[in-house]
């Protein structure tokens, strides 16, 4: 099996999912879904930022802030959705939110009538000036 990057965080992080999910089922609001995540990843030792902000820039200039669930260990961004199923866009927005913070590797986890969990990395090009 191929090692990938984060992987005993990201296990973490899916083993928090899959608890809330076990325990609260689908139909809540993300709300409801992101703060008992907050609550299992305080019980298990992770530390975490809710709500991160994250800022873009072009051309050295602020044009807006986002805010991204979850940065977990400032390693891995955290999505939370309640969908029926990913349409696109959300994985979009997660890749975004990667560039823009310089964070490789993201997790979308969503709380639809189906579990649902994509793992997704952006690699960062490293000058090798």
């Amino acid at each position: 099996m191929e090692e990938y990057k984060h992987k005993e965080l990201t296990e973490k992080i899916i083993g928090c999912f899959y608890r809330v999910y076990n325990t609260l089922g689908s139909g809540f609001l993300e709300k409801i879904y992101e703060n008992a995540l907050a609550l299992e990843f305080s019980e298990v030792g992770l530390s975490f930022i809710k709500q991160a902000p994250v800022r873009v820039f072009y051309k050295n200039k602020i044009m807006g802030d986002y805010f991204a669930d979850f940065i977990v260990d400032g390693k891995v961004i955290v999505e939370v959705k309640a969908l029926k199923n990913f349409c696109g866009s959300e994985e979009a927005q997660l890749i975004n939110y990667l560039k823009a913070t310089g964070i490789e590797v993201g997790l979308l986890l969503n709380f639809g009538k189906e579990a649902g969990i994509k793992r997704m990395v952006f690699e960062i090009a490293r000058d090798k000036k």
